[in-house]
């Protein structure tokens, strides 16, 4: 089997192999629907096309009788061999075929030892076609590429400038009666390459003559190669060239080759390529191809007032997939952990107002008269501990602010709320001590020491919540809180809330800047999926 898998690859998403054709059925019912690419070995190798239009068997003269008079469209680019999507990129200039044909005998004289740069030349003269319609600036053959030449177009027939070559092909059986948007005809003369793009459509590529290398790329590795600008005109192609990436620019493509899958084609091989799956085509010299599109019935059935829903549900499935990942919770501490834990040296040298070991004896001390903190465990004592201790360390930076400010904006004791979330980092928990303080709690547990903020450090509490919480602390926060309400009973959550918001003296303040901090990690969430998925950038609104 010609393929090489990247290490990320999941097993479902695997190119599958077929040395036989399947049945109609076992493509729609099993092939199809899985969205996932196959290759059909030999499909192809029955068409007439297959044996005529080989160029290296006299298919370059069977072409020119066939279809030499007929104008088609050549893509043309300064960057040949790679032909990039981009409009900015390449041109679509009138060619007679016969002249494309010409440059490709030259090219075939040329492989074969026989022909020269004389022969070249006379290829170049001809691209300055005299009728005005068809008239190139061309430096070398190799410049242009007949791709995308329509065989059939369901919206434009006019435009098949190779219609007749539709009776050396055949509609692989498996395919059945779907409806084709387009048959399409491509051939390069030398080896080129195709920029990593994705289509709108299902596609099966056949390869009719020499061989192509596809590397191929699930939806889900959008982000490794950045697409670019949803709003552009190449909005389905990758901003990343793979081969030489700038990491200096597209950071996250060092990934790519390893969500990445390699397969080779040659002629009488088919592969399906499903909507939405980035692709990279590299042609032999004289490689010749038809591919057949269709739309999915996942688009066929999308009714159009529908679209805005739709949208807006898959936003929120991506950004909550996206705020699962910014909290990194696998790398960060557990419970067990934090039960485990010991202060460190660096812990204990603390300020000089708050020395850590004389904190830990004066709580241990409190929990002797007060039965809440007596029930808290070492590890939530001293978790107790670090809330408290942070909150006065930020009153001694800027105490009369923190006192006489409820606007987290106006305090420069908010750092956590104002600090930009910055997704490269290893762990946002890690860089926010409160809310790594909580995730490492079971939420009962915070639970218990949240209660004993309420019972013996009420201003405390307050300062933490008003004008210390930030996007991330507010986002873990609301997670425990959740969780708690899954493992106590309606009483019990009424009655912790009411407890809870008892010591504000605005509880709507309170509320509105923890939900205020959720929203925005939320919407940095939001932010990267724009950038990720959309190659969309977006500012933070203001507050």
């Amino acid at each position: 089997m010609e393929a090489e898998v990247g290490d990320r690859v999941e097993p479902a998403l695997r190119v599958r192999q077929f040395e036989e054709p399947p049945s109609p059925g076992a493509f729609s019912l099993e092939i199809e629907p899985s969205n996932v690419p196959a290759v059909f070995r030999g499909v192809v190798k029955d068409w007439e096309a297959s044996s005529k239009w080989n160029p290296f068997d006299g298919g370059l003269d069977y072409l020119e009788e066939k279809v030499g008079s007929a104008v088609v469209e050549a893509m043309t680019s300064k960057s040949a061999p790679v032909f990039y999507g981009d409009l900015r990129s390449h041109e679509r200039v009138p060619l007679p075929f016969s002249t494309f044909n010409t440059s490709c005998k030259s090219h075939l004289q040329h492989l074969g030892g026989v022909g020269g740069s004389s022969a070249v030349q006379e290829v170049v003269k001809e691209t300055a076609y005299s009728e005005g319609t068809c008239s190139t600036s061309l430096k070398t053959p190799d410049q242009f590429y007949l791709a995308q030449v329509s065989i059939f177009n369901a919206e434009n027939e006019e435009r098949c400038s190779l219609e007749i070559l539709r009776k050396d092909i055949q509609t692989p059986i498996f395919l059945g009666t779907r409806a084709f948007s387009a048959i399409n005809f491509w051939m390069n003369r030398a080896r080129s390459r195709s920029s990593t793009h994705y289509d709108p459509h299902h596609n099966l590529l056949c390869v009719v003559a020499g061989c192509k290398q596809v590397v191929l790329w699930p939806p889900s590795a959008c982000p490794f190669l950045y697409p670019m600008p949803v709003y552009g005109e190449a909005s389905n192609h990758s901003a990343v060239d793979i081969q030489n990436p700038d990491l200096s620019l597209h950071p996250r493509a060092k990934h790519s080759k390893e969500y990445s899958e390699k397969i080779i084609l040659h002629s009488g091989d088919a592969l399906f390529i499903p909507e939405g799956w980035f692709h990279q085509v590299d042609s032999d010299d004289l490689t010749i191809a038809v591919n057949f599109w269709w739309k999915s019935r996942t688009m066929t059935d999308m009714l159009e007032h529908m679209d805005a829903y739709y949208l807006r549900r898959v936003l929120n499935r991506l950004v909550d997939k996206e705020m699962n990942k910014m909290l990194c919770k696998s790398s960060v501490g557990t419970p067990k952990d934090a039960e485990n834990s010991h202060p460190s040296n660096e812990d204990s040298k603390g300020s000089e107002e708050h020395d850590f070991i004389n904190q830990m004896e004066d709580l241990k001390g409190e929990s002797e008269k007060h039965g809440l903190l007596q029930q808290l465990e070492p590890f939530a004592l001293q978790a107790l501990y670090e809330l408290i201790s942070l909150v006065h360390d930020s009153v001694k930076v800027d105490q009369d602010k923190l006192l006489q400010s409820s606007n987290p904006k106006g305090s420069s004791a908010n750092v956590n709320s104002e600090k930009k979330i910055d997704t490269d980092n290893s762990s946002l928990l890690e860089n926010d001590s409160i809310a790594n303080i909580f995730w490492a709690l079971e939420p009962l547990v915070l639970r218990k020491v949240l209660l004993a903020m309420v019972h013996h450090f009420p201003r405390t509490l307050e300062a933490l919540i008003i004008h210390m919480l930030g996007p991330t602390g507010a986002e873990v926060l609301t997670q425990k809180f959740d969780e708690m309400d899954h493992q106590t009973t309606k009483e019990q959550q009424a009655e912790f809330y009411k407890l809870f918001y008892s010591i504000f003296d605005d509880q709507y303040a309170a509320m509105d800047a923890i939900l205020n901090g959720k929203e925005m990690f939320a919407f940095q969430a939001f932010r990267n999926v724009l950038d990720l998925y959309l190659g969309v950038h977006v500012d933070q609104p203001e507050s």
